[in-house]
């Protein structure tokens, strides 16, 4: 079987819109949740997201493709341009037919949805955009990609919720794997940021109210979390077959060694107290890694600082690693973005490939007291050197699902 490499990164986030950006910030603790400015907030209960700034399409695009795209494709296509430049992929030479792209989004284009629908209830049916089905639905980020590069290969846009990031990377590894492609775009995008969806999280109480206090107001693991913060963006790896890879001289970021999914079959949105089909998943990645729990250096936590979530997720890491749990490190980036829901998975996988790379694993912010369940070791509030090989991801998702995904630090 072909082993498979990471060989480009791009982000677009609400930490920063490059990698080196994105990478610093999560490094020094720094928080990108502030007040939402894309619309009046002020009969909403909540008024803080990780919301991406600094951002043109117009610029990137043209104004004429710039419109005939949803936020949440142009997060996917500018992050993909990124991760393709870095790769230093020839695009004149390679076989086109054996580049694929996987990414998907929990949402799509909701943006694009209610803009129109507005347009319905006050112009009339006449003047609803013929392009809004083609920019709402979720697989036109993978195909807004697959045309900018000429992509033929194999394409999807998988929709599990959450754990998105962490499905489209997995199952572009399996793909890769077994040699049916030579390069997978893959990743995940979300643009959900606006009232509907505000509100909707909102009325079901899964979102913290700390408008106060904007930058504290993600804190997983901590005994005084109220709830995620919602966030946006896009995060693209450029997976390669390393006979690929090494034949074009590549640089080579890390490897992908392990993925695993499961279901917990439990319940529409909360998940179970045990945490036993993130246990699974988890238990499926390192068997498909070879690994032995003891292998793994350090745990990107899906951790969205909810109260279940954050115990649940504890639970299934004590599960699988057992007395090892309380010596690997813990660490939870939504701390610092939001939950960029189908976005988190990308964006947390480029994490953890510059963790390995660099030896540094960043923060997990605003954690002042641990809930007395969660007392593993979360590298609280400073980022911490360390002499890393291995690493997991873990993502899960509404439904149940669970994605984990395990990066080792490419040594040749």
């Amino acid at each position: 079987m072909e082993r498979v490499v990471v060989t480009g990164l791009g982000i677009i986030s609400p930490l920063g819109n490059s990698v080196d950006e994105f990478w610093s910030n999560m490094q020094q603790g720094k928080s990108g949740i502030s007040y939402i400015d894309s619309f009046d907030t002020t009969d909403y209960k909540v008024k803080i997201a990780g919301v991406v700034h600094d951002f043109d399409p117009k610029a990137l695009f043209g104004v004429k493709e710039a419109r005939r795209m949803d936020r949440f494709c142009q997060f996917a296509l500018a992050a993909a341009m990124q991760a393709v430049e870095d790769s230093g992929l020839d695009l004149e030479t390679i076989d086109h037919e054996r580049m694929g792209v996987y990414v998907g989004s929990g949402i799509g284009g909701i943006e694009s949805l209610l803009d129109q629908h507005k347009v319905l209830l006050s112009r009339g049916s006449d003047r609803v955009s013929p392009t809004l089905v083609p920019m709402m639905i979720a697989n036109m980020a993978a195909a807004l990609i697959s045309i900018h590069f000429k992509a033929q290969g194999s394409t999807l846009a998988p929709v599990t919720a959450c754990s998105i990031g962490n499905t489209s990377i997995g199952e572009a590894y399996f793909n890769i794997q077994a040699g049916r492609s030579d390069i997978i775009i893959a990743g995940g995008a979300e643009a959900a940021v606006n009232p509907i969806s505000l509100s909707s999280f909102n009325n079901s109480t899964a979102l913290s109210k700390s408008n106060d206090n904007p930058q504290g107001a993600s804190r997983p693991f901590d005994a005084s979390r109220d709830g995620f913060v919602m966030g946006e963006g896009s995060g693209i790896l450029v997976l390669e077959s390393l006979s690929h890879a090494l034949k074009r001289g590549a640089r080579i970021y890390g490897e992908i060694i392990g993925y695993g999914a499961s279901s917990d079959a439990y319940h529409m949105v909360a998940t179970p107290a045990d945490g036993n089909g993130a246990a699974r998943a988890m238990k499926l990645a390192l068997k498909d890694a070879d690994l032995l729990p003891e292998q793994i250096d350090v745990i990107s936590a899906h951790a969205t600082s909810t109260l279940i979530g954050d115990r649940s997720e504890t639970a299934a890491i004590k599960a699988v690693f057992g007395e090892h749990a309380y010596r690997v490190p813990v660490t939870a980036n939504k701390s610092m973005t939001g939950h960029m829901f189908g976005a988190a998975g990308g964006a947390e996988a480029i994490a953890l490939v510059k963790t390995l790379q660099d030896g540094v694993i960043p923060p997990t912010a605003n954690l002042k007291q641990a809930d007395p369940e969660c007392d593993l070791d979360y590298v609280p509030n400073t980022a911490r050197t360390a002499d890393l090989t291995i690493g997991m991801s873990n993502s899960f998702g509404f439904g149940g699902h669970n994605a984990v995904i395990i990066i080792r630090k490419y040594e040749g």
